[in-house]
């Protein structure tokens, strides 16, 4: 697995990683559900007639996209708020995902950029960076276009905006994501892409999906950056 690793980080120059998953576990403290439910509640004040599925939907950015598929600007900005507050509140007990820290910095200290390319708000994102001393190991932070569902992951876009930013081509770097969201929209644009399976369901999938590299820790990608520092340094 590491000499795996080890040949995609040597083709690469930027680590973009995907946020809730492989740097933390956000809602781990203030669960999703719970969000999502509020986010609900939020619709049914609004006067909003909410289907028993919606209702019963335990993703709150899935409450927010079928939101804004229905057509309603102004309901899915008063959702898009609330979501953008839950998410600040969530970040305050959010569960720092293992090993995640040590990639961030093995990469900065490889020589490689590293930046955040998330589903979450780029507030959220930043705030817990700067909770946890790492704001200053990853630029840029690519977050949720605000009210605009539709551009998320699996759409390319926000990952082509760190690419750009960065001012790398797609190919010379890889995302590190624990969806099939993530892995299709690195596919979509043209940037190599590591499948983080946090749970053993994950591992078939991600390898169907056509991951260049499925991990079940990031412990594995840590390592390979570590051994990829010692030998540049010998």
């Amino acid at each position: 697995m590491n000499s795996d690793l080890g040949r995609l980080l040597d083709e690469v120059g930027a680590v973009l990683l995907d946020f809730d998953g492989p740097v933390c576990s956000i809602f781990s403290g203030y669960p999703a559900p719970q969000v999502a439910a509020e986010l609900v509640d939020l619709l049914r004040r609004r006067g909003i007639d909410v289907p028993p599925d919606l209702a019963g939907e335990p993703d709150p950015l899935e409450v927010l996209r079928r939101t804004n598929a229905a057509g309603d600007q102004g309901i899915t900005r008063a959702l898009e708020d609330a979501l953008c507050v839950a998410e600040r509140r969530a970040v305050e007990t959010a569960e720092p995902t293992p090993y995640g820290r040590e990639v961030i910095v093995a990469a900065r200290q490889a020589g490689m950029s590293v930046a955040a390319v998330s589903n979450n708000s780029a507030g959220a994102v930043n705030a817990y960076l700067a909770a946890h001393r790492l704001a200053g190991h990853v630029s840029p932070v690519v977050g949720r276009a605000y009210a605009d569902p539709e551009r998320m992951k699996p759409n390319p876009e926000p990952i082509l905006q760190a690419v750009h930013a960065l001012g790398e081509s797609p190919g010379r770097c890889v995302l590190v994501g624990d969806s099939l969201s993530d892995i299709e929209g690195a596919r979509a644009a043209g940037v190599r892409v590591i499948g983080y399976a946090n749970r053993p369901s994950k591992v078939d999938v991600f390898r169907r999906a056509r991951a260049d590299i499925v991990i079940t820790s990031m412990d594995a990608l840590a390592r390979a950056l570590l051994e990829r520092i010692k030998a540049a340094n010998t």
